[in-house]
């Protein structure tokens, strides 16, 4: 369907044409009916001088149907005042005084009078035209003649209709050709209109081929290049926007974007990981409506007050408090009116704790290596203020510094086991091993010790269980830690028993050594593992614990590719199951 500029321009022609048609038909029909009454006029001018001339009064009454016929007019002989003498059409008698006539008074002043009136008689408009009978220099009458005007009526309308013929096939014509040109002119309008909607939808494919050297062609150009020059600037700003999405997406450390009214506008994955939210839940809400922070509030207003860019480390409560250090800065490039704020979130809850951690093993090593330090040079001092010489007493001083010089070399020996394990400098050998052998060769160690303590020691190991894929000498290590712990905790006359069985997922052997120990508090078994973390600290150092083995088991277990599950309550034993992987032939 057309457009409505196309309607436009075709009606302005159509009107155009049919204006310029009756134009040119009034003035023609005009100009002929002007024509044809002057040369009406004019004979009947002529016939009126000849008649005056030509007769006198008494003949031109006595000849005035002859007259009459011979100049195809109505005459009419009027004296000098305004007294009809005779007409040819009519009783004279009868007929009213014409001295008022305008043909008349118009002869009398002028010397010619002409009028054109409607004859009630006839029916129809009648051309008049009256002459001044002179004699020497006054009027002794006049002499009018008339004629209808059939001849023009008749006349005009034939040509009127021969007009009307030629302006309908003419305007046809005119139509027809302002119906293509109008639709010539148009139709690159209507591509521009159809191709710049395209570019409205974001459809940039394309250009405009309009071959035309006026106005339209270069105004086709002029979006073509147009459109060229967007289309760069469309694909560079969607790099870059690709870039910083891929930014935003990859960055580890969380990022919001607060609008010009302090709401929540952006933000990305890692900031939802961070905080644990859902998006929903933040998006359109201010940072102290989604996140409940005084802190955080008051860092944001005192960089609304300042304009200067502020870093302040805050602490988000919820199930586990969440240390983040803020930074909080203003976008820059954007118009006035649409500021926008970033907030970048790091978390340092992670660092925070491992400083934690960093100085609770600095100060827990220099504690346990302290202890026995202070022992050994206190045994060693009164030693060599005299006591050396009471062998009995330097027996028992000697003893109790090899017991701290032992206490201390496994100190060393688990803390250089660990670091070598955090630094990948323990290289671990994995090979197919069967677990009975490795819990019978930890168990010959372990049972005199229980016996020690009159603790019965009970396993229950399948003889069909798949070999292990592990490092047996690491795996000796693991049961013997968590072995040595059960004995250690667990009071005379009581038990531990070792199971073994496969896992529903077939691919790992669970070992569980439970033991009706003292048990551990449920609050405490989150920490277990930490280095140097004991759950009764003087009695662990009482029994030559160094607060390293569980930790030792955690890296070792982890190197296996296996997990350390730990169950127990207070006084009531414990349980610690161990997921090894099966050894799986190539």
């Amino acid at each position: 369907m057309k457009g409505n500029l196309f309607y436009k321009i075709f009606a302005t022609y159509v009107v155009i044409i049919l204006l310029a048609m009756a134009v040119v038909g009034f003035q023609v029909s005009s100009q002929i009916k002007s024509k044809l009454m002057g040369k009406i006029e004019s004979d009947l001018t002529t016939y009126a001088g000849m008649i005056d001339l030509a007769c006198t009064k008494t003949e031109i009454e006595s000849k005035l149907v002859r007259l009459s016929k011979m100049t195809d007019a109505r005459i009419t002989l009027i004296d000098a005042m305004g007294t009809v003498l005779a007409d040819s059409e009519a009783t004279a008698s009868e007929m009213d005084n014409h001295l008022n006539r305008t043909e008349v008074q118009e002869a009398r002043v002028k010397g010619k009078g002409t009028a054109i009136r409607y004859s009630h008689t006839l029916g129809i408009d009648t051309l008049y035209v009256a002459l001044p009978m002179m004699e020497n220099t006054d009027i002794r009458g006049y002499i009018r003649l008339a004629r209808p005007l059939h001849e023009v009526k008749k006349t005009v309308g034939a040509f009127n209709i021969l007009i009307l013929q030629s302006f309908l096939f003419v305007g046809a014509i005119s139509f027809i050709i302002a119906f293509i040109f109008s639709a010539r002119l148009v139709s690159p309008v209507q591509e521009m209109e159809q191709f710049t909607r395209k570019l409205q939808d974001g459809d940039m494919s394309g250009t405009l081929l309009i071959n035309s050297s006026d106005e339209r062609g270069r105004l086709a150009r002029n979006i073509n290049y147009i459109v060229t020059e967007l289309q760069e600037k469309v694909r560079f700003a969607n790099e870059e926007k690709g870039k910083l999405e891929a930014a935003f997406a990859s960055m580890t450390d969380g990022v919001l974007v607060l609008d010009n009214q302090g709401r929540i506008e952006a933000l990305n994955n890692a900031f939802k990981t961070i905080v644990r939210l859902r998006r929903r839940d933040i998006i359109g809400k201010t940072p102290l409506e989604a996140f409940r922070n005084i802190e955080l509030a008051d860092a944001i207003d005192r960089f609304k007050e300042t304009g200067i860019p502020i870093s302040e480390e805050i602490t988000l409560g919820g199930a586990e408090d969440i240390i983040l250090d803020v930074n909080i800065s203003a976008i820059h490039g954007l118009a006035k009116g649409d500021e926008k704020t970033m907030m970048v979130f790091h978390d340092v809850t992670r660092l925070k704790r491992l400083e934690k951690m960093r100085v609770d093993f600095v100060a827990n090593v220099t504690h346990e290596i302290k202890t026995p330090l202070t022992a050994i040079l206190g045994f060693i001092e009164t030693l060599q203020e005299g006591a050396i010489v009471e062998e009995e007493t330097a027996r028992k001083f000697l003893t109790t510094i090899r017991k701290h010089a032992e206490r201390l070399n496994r100190l060393v020996d688990d803390l250089l086991v660990i670091s070598n394990i955090e630094l990948g400098e323990t290289r671990l050998f994995f090979e197919s091993v069967s677990l009975a052998g490795v819990i019978d060769s930890v168990l010959a160690i372990i049972i005199p010790r229980a016996h020690e303590k009159q603790i019965h020691l009970t396993k229950d190991i399948p003889d069909d269980l798949p070999p292990l894929r592990a490092d047996r000498d690491r795996l000796n290590q693991i049961l013997l830690n968590v072995l040595d712990n059960a004995v250690k905790f667990t009071p005379e006359s009581e038990k531990i028993s070792i199971t073994a069985r496969l896992h529903e997922d077939e691919n790992h052997v669970i070992v569980k050594i439970i033991d009706t120990g003292i048990g551990i508090p449920k609050s405490e078994i989150p920490r277990l593992g930490e280095r140097f973390y004991r759950v009764d600290k003087t009695r662990s150092r009482e029994l030559g614990g160094t607060g390293l083995g569980l930790s030792i088991v955690k890296h070792l277990m982890r190197a296996h590719g296996g997990t350390i599950n730990i169950e127990s309550r207070l006084g009531a034993g414990t349980a610690v199951s161990l997921a090894l992987p099966i050894f799986k032939s190539q």
